[in-house]
C-alpha cells in the first residue's frame, strides 16, 4: 500500500514507538481454528475455504451479468444496439475509473481491529447487492432505460471494483509463504468458479420461463421485424428480478464468513521499508518490467474472454439452431471451468505458470469452430475446452501477481506499501480494455443493422455475430500469448526471490521486535 498509519520513520527511535502502538492490531484476533494456522503462515483449510468464499458473491452477480445482461437489454428492456452499447461502455469505464481511486483510498486506511482491507469489503457488500437489485429492475418510463441501466450498471462496476480491489490484495497478507498463497490463490479461484457456475445457473433457470417458447412461427419467419414481446413471458421482468434478488443476498453472508475465518498480518520486512506516497509508487509499479508484460497480455486475453462470454447467448439465438440448447452450453462451459481449476493449479505446480499459460490457447481452435461449424455437437464440445481455457486465463494472472509483488519488493529495498496498487492498477487496465472490446463490438451489431427484440436478424447481424463469437477472441488471444511470451518471471527467479526474500525476513524480527519488548518491559518495571 501506498501510505499507512505507520509513514516513513525519520530515527530508530519513534519508529520503534510506533510499531509498538500497531503491534497489537495486527496480530490474530477471533477463534484460532478459524484464523491462521501457525505463525510459520500455514493457513488452515477452514481459513482457505473463508478466504476464497468471500469472493463467490461478486462472481456469480458479474457471471450472470456476462451472459445475460445484453440478451435483457437488447430483447427485455427493448433498448437499440446504440444504447445498450454506450450502457457497456460507460459502466466498464467507471469501473475501471474506480480501480486507481480504491487503491487510492484503501492504502490511505487506517489499520482496525479488522485489518485495513476487510473493512472495505464489509463496508461495499450491502450497496452492492441493491445496486445489481436495480440493474434487472425495468423502469415505466421506457425512453429513460438507457440512463437507467446506464447508471446502475456503472454504479454496480465501481462497487464491484471498490470490493474486488481490496479481496484480491488480500491474498498478500494472509501469510508471506509462496506455497501456501498459491493455496489459498487456488481455492479462492475455485470457489470463484463455482459462484460463476452458481451465477449463471440460477439466474438462467429462473429466467428461462421468459425464453422457452419457440422462436418465430414458421409462417412469418420473412417478417425479420416480428417482435419478441409476443412469444416471451408476461411475467419476464418479476422473473430477472426474483433472479437478482437470489443473487444479491449471497453478499452479505459470504463476506460475514470472511471475515470470520480471517485475518490481514503485516509483513515485518515490509515494515522496515520506506514507504511512498500513491502516485508516485503508481509511478514505480508501471516501470516493473514482469508487470508490464503480464498486464499487456492479459488485456488482450481477458478482453477475449468477455467478448466470447457476452456474445455466446446472442450467437446461440439469433446465429445459430442454438436457441434450446442455450441453458445447457452456459451450464457446461462452466461446469468445465470449475472442474479444470484443481487440474490447473495442479499442472501449474509442476511446469510453471509461464507453460500453463499457453492452456489458453485451447480457446483459439474451438472460438473458430463455433462460428464456422454451429451444430450441437461441436457446440458441446466447444463448450467444454472454452470452460478449461476461461479456468487457466482466471487462475494464472492472481497466482502471477503475488510472485511480481515479491520481485518488486526484492529488488526496489527503499520502496514498500504498493501491494494494492499492483492490484488495482491490473484491474483497471483490465475493465478498460473489457470496456473498450464490449463497447467497441456491441456498437458494430448496430452497425449490422441489429433490430432490439426482433424474431430474426438480417444476415449481416448473423455474420457479425460469427466474427465476434470466433475471429475477435481468436486475434486477441493469440496477440496475448505472444506478449505472455516474453514475461521474465520464470520458476527459477520465483523460487530464488522466495528464498532471498525468506531469508530477509528472518534478519528483520530480531531488531524490530527488540524494541517493543524493551519498551514494553520499561513500561512493567519502571
Amino acid at each position: 500500500m501506498a501510505t499507512s498509519s505507520w509513514g516513513p520513520s525519520p530515527g530508530p527511535g519513534p519508529q520503534t514507538l510506533e510499531k509498538e502502538e500497531e503491534a497489537p492490531q495486527v496480530r490474530p484476533s477471533g477463534p484460532a481454528s478459524l484464523r491462521l494456522g501457525s505463525p510459520a503462515g500455514h493457513l488452515s483449510v477452514i481459513s482457505k475455504l473463508c478466504y476464497s468464499i468471500g469472493g463467490a458473491p461478486n462472481q456469480a452477480a458479474s457471471s450472470a451479468v456476462a451472459f445475460y445482461l445484453q440478451l435483457f437489454l437488447l430483447d427485455v428492456a427493448r433498448i437499440p444496439a446504440a444504447q445498450a452499447s454506450l450502457v457497456l461502455f460507460v459502466g466498464k469505464l467507471l469501473g475501471a475509473a474506480a480501480d486507481p481511486v480504491a487503491g487510492f483510498l484503501i492504502s490511505r486506511s487506517p489499520w482496525t481491529r479488522l485489518g485495513r482491507l476487510t473493512p472495505w469489503i464489509l463496508g461495499c457488500s450491502p450497496f452492492l447487492a441493491l445496486t445489481y437489485f436495480f440493474l434487472w429492475f425495468l423502469p415505466p418510463i421506457a425512453h429513460l432505460r438507457g440512463l437507467w441501466y446506464g447508471a446502475f450498471y456503472g454504479l454496480f462496476q465501481a462497487l464491484s471494483t471498490l470490493l474486488q480491489v481490496p479481496y484480491s490484495a488480500l491474498t498478500m497478507f494472509l501469510t508471506q509463504d509462496q506455497q501456501e498463497r498459491d493455496s489459498a490463490t487456488a481455492y479462492r479461484m475455485t470457489m470463484e468458479m463455482a459462484g460463476t457456475l452458481t451465477g449463471a445457473t440460477v439466474h438462467g433457470l429462473i429466467v428461462a420461463g421468459a425464453h422457452k417458447t419457440p422462436r418465430c412461427p414458421e409462417a412469418n419467419l420473412t417478417d425479420p421485424l416480428l417482435s419478441l414481446a409476443s412469444i416471451t413471458s408476461p411475467h419476464t421482468s418479476q422473473l430477472y428480478m426474483t433472479a437478482a434478488g437470489v443473487i444479491a443476498g449471497t453478499y452479505p453472508l459470504c463476506t460475514a464468513l470472511l471475515t470470520l475465518g480471517t485475518t490481514e498480518e503485516e509483513d515485518l520486512y515490509i515494515l522496515e521499508q520506506q514507504r511512498v506516497p500513491f502516485f508516485q509508487g503508481l509511478g514505480h509499479t508501471l516501470q516493473h518490467q514482469p508487470y508490464q508484460k503480464l498486464v499487456a497480455s492479459f488485456l488482450f486475453i481477458t478482453a477475449a474472454v468477455q467478448v466470447q462470454q457476452s456474445y455466446l447467448v446472442l450467437f446461440c439465438t439469433h446465429a445459430a439452431p442454438l436457441s434450446t440448447h442455450v441453458q445447457s452450453l452456459v451450464l457446461l462451459v462452466l461446469v468445465a471451468a470449475v472442474l479444470s481449476t484443481p487440474f490447473w493449479e495442479w499442472f501449474l505446480q509442476r511446469v510453471g505458470k509461464k507453460a500453463t499459460a499457453y492452456g489458453i490457447g485451447a480457446m483459439v481452435p474451438s472460438a473458430v469452430m463455433l462460428a464456422a461449424a454451429p451444430t450441437v455437437p461441436v457446440a458441446y464440445a466447444v463448450a467444454f475446452v472454452s470452460g478449461a481455457s476461461i479456468s487457466v486465463a482466471s487462475l494464472l494472472p492472481w497466482s502471477m501477481l503475488p510472485d511480481i509483488v515479491d520481485d518488486f519488493r526484492l529488488h526496489k529495498l527503499p520502496l514498500t506499501g504498493l501491494e494494492t496498487i499492483f492490484y488495482s492498477s491490473y484491474v483497471f487496465f483490465t475493465k478498460l480494455s473489457g470496456a473498450g472490446a464490449l463497447g467497441i463490438s456491441t456498437l458494430s451489431l448496430e452497425f449490422a443493422g441489429y433490430e432490439s427484440g426482433a424474431c430474426k436478424q438480417s444476415d449481416k447481424v448473423i455474420i457479425m455475430l460469427k466474427v465476434l463469437i470466433g475471429a475477435v477472441p481468436t486475434s486477441m488471444v493469440l496477440i496475448g500469448l505472444a506478449i505472455l511470451s516474453l514475461y521474465p518471471i520464470t520458476e527459477q527467479r520465483r523460487q530464488e526471490t522466495a528464498h532471498r526474500l525468506d531469508m530477509l525476513r528472518k534478519e528483520v524480527p530480531m531488531s524490530s521486535n527488540s524494541g517493543p519488548s524493551e519498551a514494553q518491559g520499561g513500561a512493567a518495571d519502571p
